[in-house]
């Protein structure tokens, strides 16, 4: 395998993406030469060249850097695309982002954050909580942490990464301390069954280098863990888990809680980012905290102070009349979390629910489960499917989801049409955005929109 000290040209395939991008400011950080492909300019990329890094958009032969001594791609890379064969026919070093960003993190002392969801807002909170607490942390996230305005902190001692099982890239990784907070049916064009996804986390468990720690939820499977490091595990609910939430209250919006765990109890913390489950992915980030020696003043200070990941409950416009928040959620469970949060924080109001599916086979796969979270909102703005790196699959389109949800008041409409159905209706209370595809592009309209209609 290769050295990356000994590394000066890279080039980037999909160098657009959360993941890649966050490796891409590490190595242009530390001093190497940095460019890439994507196919579309995104807010992302536009922050990216404002910071020094040449990107293009054209794919072809005129535009790469036939300099460049590692090339790094994305499994998004389409095998047609031309940049991507041309490096592959001309013998360059080509090597996934998962295996380099195994070998960045692996140098220090990694703690790797997995999990069906959840990943980046623990991983976001565990460094803000490491940062805080004056530890020299390094960060590769799979979202914008709010307080960093990046994916990527840089550092040298610890290493905090979010350890994806997509593709099963998470196998790179050796961490010190691993954390898993759900194991879950998805990625079934990659798994093919959820057996297949938990032999895959067992795996992930099985890098845990001699001397280190597991620390996962108490409802993931019994049968992840590795039983040749230590074991412990969290909850919000489960009281006989090492790290569990006592005295959780809702004051004024803010969520106030103690913490129990193995030498005592962390009392009166306070979580403004809102919904029980990132109550719960602090919990985990605590522990991990904890366990690397913050003190527990300097733990309150950064939960206190966590403003969140963008997307990821991401609360716009907040008055008595209208609430506007937009959430990644992708996923059934991941929906469920998001919608009965609100509900809980906005007891007896109504919820409009503007959902866009990611992934035809995600779609096909979990059809019935999206129609059941789904119904659980008052109203329903359904969209098409955004298909991401898949090519459409017959017979499956947004309807399928559309026809079984039960609640009667639900549309199918197109991305741009939001803004003009929702200046069509009156009575508008809590409205929710929610998806993993481009729906996010709409959300600085939707937010003036709804601004302009707060009652004073």
């Amino acid at each position: 395998m290769i050295n990356l000290k000994d590394i000066k040209r890279i080039y980037f395939l999909g160098i657009g993406g959360i993941g890649m991008s966050a490796l891409a400011r590490y190595f242009y950080l530390h001093g190497k030469s940095v460019s890439g492909y994507d196919k579309t300019r995104t807010v992302l990329t536009a922050a990216l060249e404002d910071e020094g890094i040449f990107i293009t958009y054209e794919d072809n032969l005129d535009t790469l850097d036939k300099q460049a001594d590692l090339i790094i791609y994305t499994p998004a890379i389409p095998k047609d695309h031309i940049q991507y064969n041309w490096f592959l026919e001309n013998n360059y070093t080509l090597l996934k982002r998962a295996q380099v960003l195994g070998l960045a993190a692996n140098e220090k002392f990694n703690i790797s954050i997995a999990g069906s969801h959840g990943k980046t807002s623990v991983s976001s909170i565990t460094a803000h909580i490491l940062k805080t607490g004056n530890k020299d942390v390094a960060a590769f996230l799979g979202g914008i942490c709010i307080n960093f305005n990046s994916n990527f902190i840089d550092g040298i001692d610890y290493a905090v990464v979010e350890a994806d099982e997509f593709d099963r890239s998470f196998l790179s990784l050796e961490p010190n301390i691993a954390l898993i907070t759900s194991v879950d049916t998805d990625h079934l064009d990659v798994y093919g069954n959820l057996e297949a996804i938990e032999d895959s986390f067992r795996q992930f468990c099985d890098k845990i280098r001699e001397g280190g720690l597991l620390i996962r939820n108490s409802r993931v499977n019994d049968s992840i863990q590795n039983t040749n490091v230590r074991n412990l595990q969290y909850s919000i609910d489960n009281t006989s888990a090492d790290y569990h939430i006592k005295n959780l209250e809702i004051q004024s919006g803010a969520y106030s809680f103690d913490v129990q765990h193995p030498d005592g109890v962390l009392a009166g913390v306070k979580s403004y980012y809102g919904g029980r489950h990132n109550i719960e992915n602090a919990l985990g980030a605590i522990a991990i905290a904890l366990q690397t020696g913050v003190s527990e003043v300097a733990i309150k200070e950064a939960v206190a102070s966590f403003k969140g990941v963008k997307r990821r409950f991401e609360t716009h416009v907040r008055s008595n009349s209208i609430v506007y928040i937009d959430d990644y959620a992708h996923h059934p469970r991941e929906l469920d979390a998001t919608i009965s949060s609100i509900k809980e924080l906005y007891p007896g109001r109504s919820l409009t629910v503007i959902f866009q599916p990611h992934l035809f086979s995600r779609t096909k796969d979990l059809c019935q489960e999206f129609a059941l979270s789904l119904s659980n909102s008052d109203s329903l703005i359904l969209l098409d499917i955004y298909p991401a790196r898949e090519e459409p699959i017959e017979g499956v389109s947004s309807k399928i989801i559309f026809d079984a949800v039960t609640i009667t008041d639900k549309i199918m409409a197109r991305k741009e049409q939001i803004t003009e159905l929702l200046s069509s209706r009156e009575n508008l209370d809590i409205v929710l955005t929610v998806g993993a595809g481009d729906i996010d592009t709409k959300v600085g309209e939707i937010a003036t929109l709804l601004k302009s209609r707060i009652k004073s």
